[in-house]
C-alpha cells in the first residue's frame, strides 16, 4: 500500500479538517482526552448521542453504509481518513460501536427492505441503540452451545431464557438475539436469530457492576417475550450463518480499530521521572518501549491490510482476530508497565492525586474484559490456527450428536 494521501484524499483531509474545526465539541475534548472523565453515564450518552446526530446530519455518520440507510458510501480509505481527524471526539462514538458495526450489517444482510429504512436510518444517527445478545451464562465462549428459547406459535415466537455480558443493553432500544428453535438438532444447526423491541414485556435487564464500579455489561432474562415471525433474521435453523455475519463484522470493528494505549503511554514516558531522572534513560524502559512501538505499528498496518479487503469487496475474515487478540493482550501488558514505572504511585485510583489522571490504573482494571469481549483470547487463537494458518482443528465429539443428547452439567 501507499500510505501517501492521493490528491482525492488529501482533498477529502481537508475538507474533514476543515469541518472538524468548526463543529467539533470543543469542550469536551479534555474531558475525552482524560478518558477517566468524572462525569455520569446519563451525560456522556446525552453528548453522545448529540455528536452523532450532528455527523449524520451533515453525512459522517457509519461511514461505510449505503447513503440510503443513513450512512455516506464513503470508501474504506475514507473512512481511515475520518477516523484521523476525529481524533479524541471517536470516543464518543463507543456507545454505538455494537449497533452500528454489528448489529447494522447484520440487518443489511438479513432483514427485509421495510426494516432496513425503518432501523437502520436512526441506529446510524444515534437516535436509537441496539445491542447484541449472544453470551450466555453456560454458553460463552462456546456460542452454539445456548440454551435460550424460542417456540413458534402462530405468526410470533416465544423466547425464554438468559444473556449475560450484554454491553449497553440498559440503554439500548433494539438487540439482536441468537436463539434456539430445534433442541433436536445438531448443536450448530437447530439456531435462529431475531431482532427485538427491549421494551417489549417479559424483558428484563439487570446491571452488572465491574471492577472498575462501572456497569457496561448486563443480565438480560427473558420470560414469554414475544417477537413477530417478520422479525426473524435468516431461516429458521440458520441462526449460525447468521451469526458468522455478526461475529466477523465484530472482529473487524474491534480489531479493526484496535488502541493499545501506546500513544499514552509514550506521553507518559517522555516527562516521567525517575529516582535516577528521567525514566527514558534507562535502557531496559527503552527497549520495553520500542518493542511496544512495533507491536501497535504492526497492530495499524494490519488494520489496513483489511480495509484493503474491504475494498475489493472481500467479507471480513478470521484474520480480523489478529488485531483484536494483539490489542487486548498489548493493552493490558503497556497498563501494567506504566504502574511499574510509578512504583508505589501505582496504586493510586483517584483521578486528582494519581499520575495522568489514573488513566493506567484504569486501563488495567478494564483490560480483562477486553481479553474477553468479542471472543477470548483461546477462541482468537483457535480461529488464527485453524482459518488462517491451516493447522488441525481442536477435536470436538459434541457437535455430531443432537444438542438435547449432549451431557451437561447440574446447576
Amino acid at each position: 500500500m501507499d500510505f501517501n494521501d492521493t490528491p482525492e484524499e488529501a482533498a477529502f483531509r481537508e475538507t474533514v479538517r476543515t469541518w472538524m474545526q468548526d463543529n467539533a465539541p470543543h469542550d469536551l475534548h479534555d474531558k475525552l482526552e482524560a478518558d477517566r472523565a468524572e462525569w455520569t453515564e446519563e451525560e456522556r450518552l446525552r453528548e453522545a448521542k448529540a455528536w452523532q446526530l450532528k455527523k449524520q446530519r451533515a453525512g459522517w455518520a457509519c461511514m461505510q453504509w449505503p447513503k440510503e440507510y443513513g450512512g455516506r458510501g464513503a470508501t474504506p480509505m475514507e473512512r481511515v481518513i475520518w477516523g484521523q481527524e476525529e481524533g479524541v471526539y471517536a470516543q464518543l462514538s463507543g456507545m454505538f460501536l455494537i449497533g452500528q458495526g454489528m448489529c447494522g450489517p447484520t440487518m443489511m444482510g438479513y432483514a427485509s427492505e421495510e426494516h432496513k429504512r425503518r432501523y437502520l436510518p436512526p441506529l446510524a444517527s444515534g437516535e436509537e441503540i441496539w445491542s447484541q445478545m449472544f453470551s450466555e451464562p453456560g454458553a460463552g465462549s462456546d456460542l452454539a452451545g445456548l440454551q435460550t428459547r424460542a417456540e413458534r406459535d402462530g405468526d410470533t415466537w416465544i423466547i425464554n431464557g438468559q444473556k449475560i455480558w450484554t454491553s449497553g443493553a440498559h440503554y439500548s432500544d433494539y438487540a439482536i438475539l441468537l436463539t434456539r428453535t430445534d433442541p433436536k438438532a445438531l448443536k450448530h444447526k437447530g439456531l435462529t436469530m431475531f431482532f427485538l423491541d427491549l421494551k417489549s414485556p417479559g424483558v428484563e435487564i439487570r446491571p452488572i457492576k465491574q471492577i472498575t464500579g462501572e456497569s457496561h455489561f448486563n443480565e438480560v432474562y427473558f420470560t414469554d417475550v414475544r417477537i413477530p415471525e417478520a422479525q426473524r433474521l435468516g431461516e429458521p435453523g440458520e441462526g449460525w450463518r447468521v451469526a458468522l455475519t455478526t461475529l466477523m463484522n465484530e472482529r473487524l470493528a474491534i480489531g479493526g480499530g484496535a488502541t493499545t494505549g501506546f500513544e499514552e503511554l509514550w506521553d507518559f514516558v517522555s516527562t516521567a521521572e525517575g529516582e535516577d531522572g528521567p525514566v527514558l534513560q534507562d535502557r531496559a524502559v527503552r527497549s520495553k518501549v520500542a518493542d511496544f512501538a512495533v507491536t501497535a505499528s504492526g497492530l495499524k498496518y494490519t488494520s489496513y491490510r483489511l480495509l484493503s479487503a474491504v475494498s475489493r469487496g472481500d467479507t471480513p475474515g478470521p484474520e480480523a482476530s489478529i488485531g483484536k487478540l494483539v490489542a487486548a493482550v498489548t493493552t493490558q501488558d503497556i497498563a501494567e508497565f506504566a504502574l511499574e514505572l510509578q512504583e508505589m504511585g501505582g496504586i493510586l485510583m483517584a483521578p486528582d492525586t494519581a499520575a495522568v489522571n489514573a488513566k493506567f490504573q484504569n486501563m488495567r482494571l478494564r483490560a480483562p474484559g477486553m481479553r474477553i469481549a468479542g471472543g477470548t483470547d483461546e477462541i482468537l487463537r483457535n480461529i488464527i490456527a485453524e482459518r488462517v494458518l491451516g493447522l488441525p482443528g481442536d477435536v470436538r465429539l459434541d457437535t455430531k450428536v443432537p444438542f438435547d443428547e449432549i451431557p451437561k452439567g447440574k446447576v
